[in-house]
């Protein structure tokens, strides 16, 4: 049976979702933890430094994204061990992984990576309404910050060749929205007013309390 496609997309309910300052700030956070990363693997002997430079990234960035989602105040996870730091902007979980440039299949290695990306099959009819019951807005999304490297340590070992934000389906084997973050953030210039749907409006003390001359104050 066919449904109506839905009004809303991913990339919508991204920006509604998850603000400008937060993503910016966790792109420029990755970066750093990146660099960080690199140096602290210096020295190091060839035969460990690939191992070694995929271990100090995971820590260095874990910690860079745990600061952001505080900064940000996406209500980070506590870092422990090799688990997974997430955050909570609107609708979505965010959490974030690397991979080697293309080798976006390598996500799925995570089972609890997996389990959190059931929650979009909410929204996937947004991406084909024609194979899916109708859309309802969801409740909970998950999407991932992905840092893709060169995959090389002779090509700009010591940063991502790019940042990515992407929204995985309920299986994690597709992508519903991928994109650079630097692209992405366009998108709120493009769309300014957007993003009020998840803000709590916080009344000021005298607001709804009429003046003498029966105006508002």
């Amino acid at each position: 049976m066919m449904t109506t496609a839905p009004e809303d997309s991913v990339p919508d309910l991204l920006i509604r979702s998850i603000p400008r300052g937060l993503v910016m700030g966790i792109d420029d956070a990755l970066c750093a933890g990146a660099q960080r990363a690199y140096t602290a693997a210096k020295g190091m002997d060839d035969g460990h430094l690939p191992h070694v430079v995929g271990q100090m990234r995971h820590f260095h960035m874990n910690e860079s994204f745990q600061r952001a989602l505080a900064v940000g105040e996406a209500s980070p996870t506590a870092i422990r061990g090799n688990g997974i730091v997430t955050g909570r902007a609107g609708v979505f979980m965010l959490a974030r992984f690397n991979i080697p440039q293309g080798f976006w299949v390598n996500g799925r290695r995570s089972r609890t990576r997996r389990q959190m990306s059931l929650a979009n099959k909410a929204i996937e009819p947004l991406v084909q309404p024609e194979l899916f019951e109708a859309y309802a807005p969801p409740s909970a999304a998950v999407a991932f910050f992905v840092a893709c490297f060169s995959g090389s340590l002779e090509n700009q070992p010591e940063s991502p060749i790019s940042i990515q934000i992407a929204v995985p389906d309920r299986y994690m084997q597709g992508w519903l929205f991928r994109e650079p973050v630097d692209t992405f953030v366009q998108r709120y210039e493009q769309r300014p007013s957007i993003q009020a749907d998840f803000a709590k409006p916080r009344l000021k003390k005298n607001i709804g309390k009429q003046g003498g001359n029966g105006t508002v104050p």
